[in-house]
C-alpha cells in the first residue's frame, strides 16, 4: 500500500556506525548547532559536559569538518532543548503546504527505520511526523522517554508497543495515545512494513 512512499529530501548512509550526512545537510547542521549554543550563551565545554562528548568533536560538527552520528545529534538537542529536526530546519517563512516531495527525512539504513517531518517546521505546539519501520525493526535499542504526549495512527502494518512495563498491540487502523514521558519502544511485528503517523506535543524528535 505505502511501499513507493518517496525519499528524497534528507538522505543519509552509514559509514562504520555513523550517518553520513549529505554536504548540504551537515553544513545546516553545524550552522544551526552553531547559532543556537550561541543564542543560549553556552561554551563548547559546557556543551561536551551535557553531552558527554568532546569539545573538539562538537567544534568539528560546527565548523562542518565532520558529521554527528544520530546518537550525537540526539544528545545535542536534548541538551540545547530543541527537537532533532530543529538542525535541519531551514530560515524563512515556512509555506503551511507541506509537499510529499518536500519533506525533511531522517533515514536511518542499518535501523530500518526512516522519520519524515509532516508539519511545516517546528515552531509549533504540535509536531507531526511519519515513521516507517521494516518487519523486525525497533524504533530504538532500549525504551527511551521524552517530556511530551502522544498519539499514534498506524496506516499498514502491525506495531508492538511497550510503555513502562505493559506491552499493547496496535495494528492498521487503530490509534493509541500515551505519556511520552514513560520510557517506550516500537517493534514492527507484522509480515509488512510498519507506518505510522505521530502527533507530538510539544515538539521533541
Amino acid at each position: 500500500m505505502l511501499d513507493n512512499i518517496e525519499m528524497s529530501v534528507l538522505h543519509c548512509h552509514q559509514e562504520q556506525g555513523r550517518i553520513a550526512f549529505t554536504s548540504r545537510e551537515s553544513k545546516l547542521i553545524g550552522k544551526r548547532l552553531h547559532a543556537k549554543r550561541m543564542e543560549l550563551g553556552i561554551s563548547l565545554r559546557e556543551l561536551a559536559n551535557r553531552t558527554n562528548l568532546t569539545a573538539s568533536f562538537i567544534s568539528q560538527i560546527e565548523r562542518d569538518l565532520t558529521s554527528p552520528s544520530i546518537t550525537s545529534l540526539r544528545r545535542i538537542a536534548s541538551a540545547l532543548d530543541v527537537p532533532i529536526f530543529y538542525f535541519l530546519m531551514d530560515d524563512g517563512m515556512p509555506n503551511p503546504v507541506v509537499k510529499r516531495d518536500r519533506r525533511r527525512k531522517l533515514i536511518l539504513p542499518n535501523s530500518h527505520l526512516t522519520y519524515e517531518l509532516l508539519s511545516p517546521d517546528l515552531n509549533r505546539k504540535m509536531e507531526v511526523f511519519m515513521a516507517r519501520l521494516e518487519p523486525g525493526a525497533v524504533s530504538c535499542d532500549v525504551p527511551l522517554g521524552h517530556p511530551s504526549e502522544e498519539c499514534i495512527f498506524v496506516l499498514q502494518g502491525k506495531m508492538e508497543i511497550q510503555i513502562g512495563e505493559d506491552k499493547y498491540i496496535v495494528e492498521q487502523g487503530d490509534s493509541i495515545y500515551y505519556d511520552g514521558s514513560a520510557p517506550h519502544k516500537i517493534t514492527s511485528i507484522g509480515d509488512e512494513a510498519l507506518v505510522f503517523i505521530s502527533s507530538t506535543t510539544p515538539p521533541v524528535f
